[in-house]
């Protein structure tokens, strides 16, 4: 989703092994839904504002025990999911206006995302999405842990939700996201964290790990879903590199953004709004999650 259309993001380049990364996984091309770099860190609660987000990251939720997870090819593994904004985020304007530290420099704690012409916010978008991918991978055997589960008056900031992951000690972080961005600008793309060293920020470790992340969710979304990389970002790759984004600029472990749509485009706002969709991108994300942890 958008922040502030009015301050475009800063970019950087795009590695030429992701182009060719996501070549070798992107076997179709066919028509897409669509995602643009308004996307805001959607994420939001201050610890310091409310006794229900100073939950630590150690208290995320977890669906169900991990003694009672299926054994399965990512037994052993942790996946964090981190769904885009909160449903109340409009109810809490103050709250998620204030600012927060993203190491190299500062940004509002979190934003109320966008949505379809017809009133279907991202923020719902994104939890049924990520309940979904939640069940895929635990079916694999998998410890996954969600940022927030609709549990909370507004947020995580984009500060904790990084937190989260890291001290999760994650072996992936997927935030769940849909644009919005202009009609007839169409397809999905994946954000990737840029070289950031400043404040508490420090990607160095990551950035390659993260990179293989994404561009296998990318290569196996356009399988499963039938939609295709952006029309409008990353030069037709699905694949976009940012270093304003505090979830990507704080986190120590490997973390993308998945922009699933554009829900400002109709085309894509169809798309978006169909549950047999929405499932085909939990299982595109949820094989490149997996193709990512088994090497």
């Amino acid at each position: 989703m958008p922040y502030d259309d009015s301050v475009p993001p800063t970019r950087r380049a795009r590695p030429l092994l992701l182009a060719a990364a996501l070549a070798a996984l992107c076997l179709t091309t066919i028509t897409g839904c669509g995602g643009s770099p308004d996307t805001a860190d959607g994420a939001g609660a201050k610890a310091s504002t409310s006794a229900s987000a100073s939950a630590s990251a150690s208290a995320a939720p977890e669906a169900s025990p991990t003694a009672s997870l299926p054994q399965g090819p990512l037994t052993g593994r942790t996946v964090v999911i981190d769904p885009g904004h909160n449903p109340r985020n409009r109810e809490h304007t103050e709250e998620i206006n204030e600012q927060v530290d993203i190491g190299t420099g500062r940004k509002e704690c979190d934003t109320t995302g966008t949505s379809t012409d017809d009133g279907y916010a991202e923020a719902r978008f994104t939890l049924d999405v990520s309940h979904r991918l939640r069940e895929l991978l635990q079916a694999q055997g998998a410890r996954v842990l969600l940022t927030h589960d609709d549990d909370r008056p507004f947020g995580p900031c984009i500060d904790e939700r990084a937190r989260i992951g890291n001290e999760a000690k994650a072996d992936a972080v997927v935030s769940v996201h849909a644009d919005g961005s202009a009609v007839g600008n169409r397809g999905f793309h994946v954000i990737l964290p840029a070289a950031v060293k400043g404040g508490g920020a420090d990607t160095s470790k990551i950035v390659k790990s993260s990179a293989d992340l994404g561009a296998r969710i990318a290569g196996h979304f356009v399988r499963t879903t039938g939609s295709a990389p952006s029309n409008y970002i990353g030069g037709g790759t699905g694949l976009d590199t940012r270093d304003d984004l505090g979830g990507l600029n704080l986190s120590t472990v490997p973390k993308v953004f998945v922009e699933c749509g554009n829900m400002r485009d109709p085309k894509d706002a169809a798309l978006l709004t169909d549950a047999r969709w929405r499932q085909k991108a939990a299982q595109g994300m949820a094989d490149g999650i997996a193709a990512h942890l088994k090497g």
